[in-house]
């Protein structure tokens, strides 16, 4: 119960922001929920079952445009395209799985990279269609979610809100059940968990569908939610960002990805203000952590304090 109350807890405080902050830093931390819904999808995969991925940039911008194409060219509704946006990224992490996973450690990686850069090219080769590498603003009659109005500050965050704790709160229900323990035992030793029985490569593809679905979830909201879509998000940046805050956050914990985003994007704001050489700074602060606490901070803190931590 310890457990749920702390996670329902952070899930209050974040309502609580939205009608606390300033329009400015509410909007920017609506934009922090939503790439953390993404970071956690990422940590399903990587931080809970080992897999290792380059390629979710790809399932990102599966979900965004299979929410905004529908929108921008035949004025699909923001609800259905936030659930086709869940559907697109799932389907696409499952076709992607079928062939990456017979493939492992840094062939994995290179595979699934493969794949995304891929995606990315396709993109740009039907512009037409896609609105290529400038991409497509959707329509505001596209942001209406049940009368309210995305583009606004508050029905924004709030969607932002809803969406994060949905995944939130699943994510902890999953990874606390026996499939966690699957995910897990694959995680610390495959071979020993298909002597107990488990098929891995089963189980993977289901992580790995997973995890695109919730990816393929937050790039729908982003597209939905900020107005716009473009080929940029299926780069390799968009697969580097959800490892990075997975790994300042920590790796393995329900909660990782969240604080992981929120330091990132606090990081990079105050090292923009002081310098134009930010990325220094921020490649300074990720190697500090990495090599003092190469488990992330709430992996650090639940290995010396909190041993219940999920």
């Amino acid at each position: 119960m310890k457990v749920w109350a702390s996670h329902l807890a952070v899930v209050a405080l974040l309502l609580a922001l939205g009608f606390l902050l300033p329009p400015y830093h509410a909007t920017n931390m609506a934009r922090i929920m939503v790439l953390a819904v993404f970071a956690m999808g990422y940590n399903l995969a990587f931080g809970y079952t080992g897999l290792l991925s380059l390629g979710h940039a790809l399932f990102f911008a599966a979900g965004m445009y299979a929410a905004g194409l529908p929108i921008w060219h035949w004025g699909l509704g923001a609800a259905p395209g936030l659930i086709l946006g869940l559907l697109g990224g799932g389907v696409v992490a499952g076709v992607t799985g079928l062939l990456a996973l017979r493939t492992a450690g840094v062939s994995f990686m290179i595979v699934t990279l493969m794949f995304a850069q891929a995606g990315y090219l396709t993109l740009l080769y039907f512009n037409g269609v896609t609105g290529g590498d400038e991409g497509f603003a959707l329509p505001a009659s596209g942001r209406m979610l049940f009368g309210a109005d995305l583009s606004t500050d508050l029905p924004r965050y709030l969607t932002a809100w809803a969406l994060f704790s949905a995944t939130f709160l699943a994510t902890l229900a999953l990874v606390r059940s026996r499939f966690g323990r699957v995910m897990v035992a694959l995680r610390e030793n495959e071979e020993r968990a298909r002597m107990l029985g488990i098929n891995p490569f089963t189980a993977k593809l289901a992580v790995l569908a997973l995890s695109g679905a919730a990816s393929g979830l937050a790039g729908a909201a982003y597209g939905v939610l900020f107005g716009y879509a473009g080929a940029s998000f299926a780069t390799i940046q968009y697969s580097i960002l959800p490892m990075l805050y997975v790994l300042l956050g920590g790796a393995g914990t329900v909660a990782g990805p969240l604080l992981g985003a929120v330091l990132m994007f606090a990081l990079i704001e105050v090292a923009n203000d002081l310098t134009s050489a930010w990325l220094f700074i921020v490649g300074a602060v990720l190697v500090i952590v990495v090599l003092f606490a190469p488990k992330g901070i709430l992996g650090a803190l639940r290995d010396r304090f909190f041993r219940g931590l999920p």
